[in-house]
């Protein structure tokens, strides 16, 4: 028990303050109703994931473990670990209403907007034991900017569906931080394509990669062309060249971007997934996020949204001028008593090619398919 006083990790030391355990109170107003209670409570969830995976790594026991206490406040339980199976070691986890617990504080149902199961995914952890499957599945995000081929993204989407399948995806949230909301946000993704629609919430998501960086490249080097091919000479052959190459370029240059992108000719109902993202200025890793040109230009800007008029996504942005990195990226920020939080509504170009493929009409789909 004095380790546990002394730990910096431990809920009473570092966790949020001011925050209420539910009580009947919440029968008539539910505290889940505000943005910033959800909000706190669910990183506070992401919190025990990472410390699940430390009270395993230091072979700490149900008496001194830290990890229950980020759930128990709250009228959760432990339902079920995500264990990679390449190092054993617990990458996500999901947490149920404890309705035992609620009945002991008087809460004789679950309040309105509680989650009835919380999948919880955590991020990189600089630890020896786990800290190479980490690495591996940030690498795989910098080269590629997919994570459907870890076994870790099989995981998780097989037991999001399979709590879904259980409680109805109204009832369920997916929640992740740094790496694991980047696993979040793909996973709620190919969930969104099959018509399953989950409430998403995505902290420090990681918006660097390799492939970014090419199809920039390519974009541009699109520009090139068409600004080059305008002041060459009209005639009716040259025209009839530049038309066909331009042609050749513009279907090579989709045909890669489909492949990189592994578009689907999936329809889904328009705005009814809407992820929340939650990105701090001064975060090298998630800033991209809130820029609203990307690397295109004015005439290029586009904010995936739906035809019915509901954003794409909602974007949170916290911004507390020059941080340091591991304060920038860190996941107690969310649940800051001082954290000022600003809803943007701008265009953003990055989110906009993440969810690309949930607003493309089948039609528009099938014919860059054929490309």
């Amino acid at each position: 028990m004095v380790e546990e006083a002394a730990h910096p990790d431990a809920f009473h030391v570092s966790g949020p303050r001011n925050v209420t355990s539910p009580n009947w109170r919440d029968l008539l107003n539910s505290s889940w109703k505000d943005g910033n209670y959800k909000r706190t409570v669910i990183a506070c969830f992401i919190q025990a994931v990472y410390l699940l995976e430390l009270d395993r790594q230091e072979n700490r026991t149900e008496q001194n473990a830290l990890a229950p206490k980020w759930w128990i406040p709250f009228k959760y339980k432990l339902a079920q670990t995500l264990i990679d199976e390449r190092d054993g070691s617990i990458f996500g986890a999901i947490l149920e209403w404890d309705r035992s617990a609620a009945l002991s504080a008087f809460v004789v149902i679950r309040p309105s907007g509680a989650p009835r199961a919380v999948l919880a995914l955590r991020g990189t952890l600089l630890k020896s034991p786990s800290i190479r499957r980490d690495i591996e599945d940030d690498l795989r995000f910098l080269a590629w900017e997919s994570l459907e081929g870890s076994v870790r993204f099989k995981i998780a989407l097989e037991a999001l569906k399979s709590v879904s399948d259980r409680y109805g995806s109204s009832n369920v949230c997916i929640a992740g931080h740094s790496l694991g909301a980047g696993f979040a946000l793909q996973v709620g993704k190919a969930l969104a394509k099959e018509g399953i629609y989950v409430e998403t919430h995505l902290f420090n998501p990681p918006s660097v990669s390799l492939a970014m960086s090419m199809r920039n490249i390519g974009e541009k080097a699109e520009h090139v062309w068409k600004r080059l091919k305008s002041v060459l000479p009209s005639g009716n052959e040259t025209q009839v060249s530049c038309n066909e190459e331009e042609k050749t370029v513009g279907v090579g240059l989709k045909s890669w971007m489909h492949q990189l992108y592994g578009l689907k000719n999936h329809g889904v109902g328009l705005g009814k997934w809407v992820p929340h993202l939650y990105v701090n200025n001064s975060d090298y890793i998630c800033c991209s996020y809130n820029d609203p040109d990307g690397m295109g230009n004015k005439s290029d800007k586009e904010n995936i949204v739906p035809k019915n008029g509901q954003p794409a996504a909602k974007l949170f942005v916290v911004s507390k001028g020059n941080q340091k990195f591991f304060e920038a990226h860190g996941l107690e920020q969310w649940w800051s008593e001082n954290a000022e939080l600003q809803l943007v509504l701008h265009n953003s170009k990055l989110i906009s090619r993440q969810l690309r493929s949930l607003y493309t009409s089948p039609a528009s789909q099938q014919t860059l398919g054929k490309s």
